[in-house]
Order: C-alpha cells, then sequence, then structure tokens
C-alpha cells in the first residue's frame, strides 16, 4: 500500500479544458444498501414503495423512549464492499451522533462514524485509464434522511418517512481526480463493482446512489490542492457529474483570474441549466456537534467474520470480464456485450440468473459448443427478440438447454441459421415445449436444400399474391426495397431451406 500511495502523490494530470490550473476532485457517495430492513429500526424498507410513510416505526420518526438496534445484513454488506474496495477494516469502529435541525431529519441528529469509521485507507483501479487506483480513504455506515418533495402547486414540502433510517454506507475518496471524465469513470466502476458484489443497486435515478462532489483547481506550480474546496451536493446521475464539475472549474477560473477568490461553500446543480448555484456556506465539523452516541456500544469485526465474507465474496466486474476472455476465448466486442448486459441485470436489482451465468450455462453443458456462437445467438437474435416484446434478460422464458439444442441442431445441419432464428421466435411463446418437437410441427427440420423448380414455384406464389408491388416493381417504383420484401417472403415461406443468391437471382429473372 506504500508503493501505490508514494505513487499517487506524485502524480499529475493535466486536464486539457484547464491549462494553466490543476483541477482537484473528490467524491463523496452515499450507496444505500440492499438490506431487507433498516439499519438501526429492524422496519422493511421496500425502495420502490409508492405510498408514503407506509414504512416507519416509532424509532424511525424520532419518538423519544426509542432505542436502535443495529442490523447484522448491514453490517456484512458494508464489510463486502470494504473488502471488494480493499480497504483495512477496523476491528473496533463506533457510531456518533451529526446534529442539524431540517424537516427531513426526524431526531434532529443522524447515527454516522465519524470519529472512528470501519473501514479506511482502501483503493479502486479505473479500467481503460493509465492512472494509478484511486485511494478511498474511508467507507462508514449510517442512517439515510426521510425523502422531501415539494408542491409546487400548494407550496408544500411533503417528507416521506418511509426512507428515513434505512441503510447507507458513504465511501470518500482522497482528492485524487483531475478530470470531470476521470470523476465519471470512477463513479461508473464504482456502481458496476457494488452492484457485482449485491451490495446495492446503485440506481441513482431511484436514488439508491447519490454523489457529493468536492471540487477546487489552483495554479500550475502551487501546491495541489491548496484552492478553496468547493461542494456539490446530491447529483444524480453520472453527465451531471461531469457537467456540474466543467462548470465549476471554469466559475472557479473565471474568478480567479479576475483577482477574487473563492468562497468555500455548498452548492446544487440545476440540471435545466447546467450550473452550479449556492446553497449555503459551507459547514465544518463542529458546525455539526458531533458526539458519540451513547445508545450504541462499539462494533467490533472478528478476523474469522471477514474471512468467511471474504471465501463467498462474488467475483469483481474486471475478473468476470477476464474469465469470458481467457477462459472462452471470447473477443473483446461480445464479452463488453455481454457484461453490459449484466450490468443491466444488477442495475435492476431483481436478482436470478444473469446473462453472464446463462452464457456460462449453455457452453458449460457442452464442450463442443463454440463460445463465440454462443455469445452471437445471445446477443444478436435473442436479445433482439425479446427486446421487439419489450422483455429484459429477467424475463427470458428460454432455459440455457433450449438454447443449446437450437445451436448444436444448426451445427448438425438440422436447422438452417434462418429456421433456428424462427424456433427462437416460437420458443418464446412456447416455452414449456421441446425444442424438436416444436421444429417438427412447425416444419422447421432441413429437409435438403430447395430443387429449382420449387424454387421458381416458390417465387411464382410470392409475386402472384402481391400484382400491385410486381407492377410498381415495372415501373421502377423503389426496386432494392420491393425485392428485399419478396425476399423475405421466399425466405419464410421456405423455412430458411433456400439460398439467399439463389433466391434474388430467381426473382430477378421472374421479374424481368
Amino acid at each position: 500500500m506504500r508503493c501505490i500511495t508514494r505513487g499517487l502523490h506524485s502524480y499529475r494530470y493535466a486536464h486539457s479544458g484547464s491549462s494553466g490550473w490543476q483541477v482537484v476532485i473528490g467524491i463523496e457517495t452515499h450507496a444505500q444498501l440492499k438490506s431487507k430492513q433498516k439499519l438501526f429500526s429492524g422496519t422493511f424498507f421496500v425502495a420502490t414503495c409508492e405510498q408514503p410513510n407506509a414504512h416507519v416505526t416509532p424509532f424511525d420518526a424520532g419518538f423519544p423512549g426509542t432505542l436502535p438496534r443495529l442490523n447484522q445484513e448491514c453490517v456484512d454488506l458494508a464489510l463486502r464492499a470494504s473488502l471488494a474496495l480493499k480497504c483495512a477494516v477496523d476491528p473496533r469502529s463506533s457510531f456518533d451522533r451529526k446534529h442539524y435541525f431540517y424537516s427531513d431529519l426526524p431526531a434532529g441528529y443522524q447515527i454516522t462514524q465519524h470519529y472512528k469509521p470501519f473501514a479506511r485507507t482502501g483503493s479502486l483501479q479505473l479500467p481503460h485509464l493509465e492512472r494509478p487506483p484511486v485511494r478511498i480513504k474511508q467507507i462508514q455506515l449510517e442512517q439515510d434522511t426521510a425523502k422531501s418533495t415539494y408542491d409546487a402547486q400548494r407550496r408544500l414540502t411533503l417528507i416521506d418517512l418511509s426512507r428515513a433510517g434505512s441503510a447507507l454506507i458513504e465511501i470518500v475518496t482522497e482528492p485524487d481526480l483531475r478530470s470531470p471524465e476521470e470523476a465519471g469513470s470512477y463513479v461508473r466502476t464504482l456502481q458496476s463493482t457494488l452492484r457485482a458484489i449485491g451490495v446495492s443497486d446503485c440506481n441513482m435515478d431511484m436514488g439508491s446512489f447519490r454523489c457529493d462532489v468536492n471540487v477546487s483547481i489552483n495554479r500550475d506550480g502551487d501546491k495541489l490542492g491548496s484552492g478553496t474546496r468547493c461542494e456539490i451536493k446530491n447529483v444524480h446521475s453520472i453527465k451531471f457529474i461531469t457537467a456540474a464539475i466543467r462548470h465549476e472549474i471554469g466559475r472557479q477560473r473565471a474568478i480567479l483570474e479576475q483577482g477574487g477568490t473563492i468562497e468555500q461553500e455548498t452548492r446544487g446543480f440545476d440540471p435545466n441549466t447546467f450550473e452550479t448555484y449556492t446553497l449555503r456556506s459551507k459547514e465544518n465539523a463542529e458546525d455539526y456537534r458531533y458526539m458519540p452516541d451513547p445508545n450504541l456500544g462499539h462494533l467490533h469485526v472478528s478476523e474469522a467474520r471477514l474471512n468467511e465474507l471474504s471465501s463467498t465474496q462474488p467475483n469483481l466486474p474486471w475478473e468476470i470480464h477476464e474469465r469470458l476472455v481467457k477462459q472462452y476465448g471470447l473477443s473483446e466486442v461480445p464479452a463488453n456485450t455481454l457484461m453490459g448486459l449484466e450490468e443491466e441485470h444488477l442495475s435492476r436489482g431483481k436478482g436470478g440468473r444473469g446473462p453472464v451465468a446463462f452464457f456460462r450455462m449453455v457452453c458449460d453443458a457442452d464442450q463442443r459448443r463454440n463460445p463465440q456462437i454462443v455469445a452471437n445467438w445471445m446477443t444478436q437474435h435473442l436479445l433482439g427478440y425479446l427486446s421487439s416484446r419489450g422483455l429484459t434478460y429477467e424475463d427470458n422464458p428460454i432455459q440455457a438447454a433450449q438454447l443449446g439444442e437450437v445451436i448444436d441442431m444448426v451445427n448438425d445441419g438440422v436447422l438452417t441459421n434462418t429456421s433456428a432464428k424462427h424456433l427462437l421466435r416460437y420458443l418464446l411463446d412456447s416455452p414449456s415445449t421441446a425444442v424438436t418437437e416444436l421444429a417438427e410441427a412447425k416444419g422447421l427440420l432441413s429437409r435438403g436444400p430447395v430443387t429449382r423448380e420449387e424454387l421458381r414455384n416458390l417465387c411464382r406464389r410470392v409475386l402472384d399474391a402481391s400484382p400491385q408491388s410486381v407492377a410498381d416493381y415495372k415501373k421502377g417504383v423503389k426496386n432494392q426495397k420491393l425485392i428485399k420484401r419478396f425476399l423475405g417472403s421466399v425466405m419464410r415461406e421456405s423455412h430458411g431451406r433456400a439460398e439467399v443468391v439463389a433466391v434474388q437471382q430467381m426473382l430477378e429473372k421472374l421479374l424481368r
């Protein structure tokens, strides 16, 4: 760790849009844990619950006389995040109260870990960027606040306590990022990491993943990080994070070049104008009057518990990608496509079999299957048919064994590629039917190539069924489009047995 840290201190990134200036960025991320219950109250928490205040106990609402009880599942999820981010876990941490008075905080304080967080000094490598890993300063457990919604019609702020007390981890970086692009890459990588290990859904749209961005700039040659830091609160998408940083760099630079000084403050981001604006002067730690929580003892984490969690830790995204490339021999394009589908699957938080697991099941069931061909059938054909029906991979009714059987039938010459595509569509409608039985019932099994006489009859039938289109073709109206339409009809009629080139030649001959 010392070697990595020493290299990071000497690292400099010259951002092309800030010539003559050094940009220093740190990010504080709040990730909502995928726990069925809240951090201290034991209340069941449903992030997508539409009915406000449906999941509230007296403790969540800040009623006097109620006491916190730590949820062990939340601790385990936080520890998994710490292991994935290579943090040193403190065997003895504590909880503190962060005091401030706002309508979304019923008790007037938030339980967090200010003085002794449970994990420190981690790192996260950003893929595709030639730079050292981003250092993680600390990870801490804390309560989420209630959700406030402003009703412009009634001029009221409505408070939903269902979210109050749900479990968060706050992940704080060192000020190691040097550009908006690096900040965006860091957030994407952190999202995919937490999703892969099942810690959080990381849905920024749903509010389960929120970022506060700290930005400062200083002139080249000055001490790095000597500029005044401004914090941009609760930015809800990667696009907005990069836009907010760009605007803040430009704002601070304009002030300094005119001889002004930067005021330390908390700022918001307007997604309509893509500009930051002042919220309030920046509070310091003493403003929050941190104090140890008298109702909670120390949190002890044993070496045995860490080892147990480490042994059952799911694979990280870059490990899965490396396995797809090295073990299964996939090229970068299908491997990246599968990883993208896996990311979408995890972001929806539905659990169950993901695209990568489905791919491995198809390949591992029969070593003769070419993984590249399996990936192509999944990403090019099956995915397209699902999308046309408004379905995702979670809704896919086709089993891995069924897709494998379809691929085998093509390899054995029992099905043509075109017939196999038809069969996949039929399987989506009748997934409980045996593959061979369905292929026979639909007349898709190959009976050898189409003879020239059969081909002539098929083409004549298709042309006779569309006299107006034939007339248009002879007038020269959209000839290429009409030929493609006739070609598709003949291929469907032949169940894929006919050769495309032969069909096109026969159609052109008959039309002449």
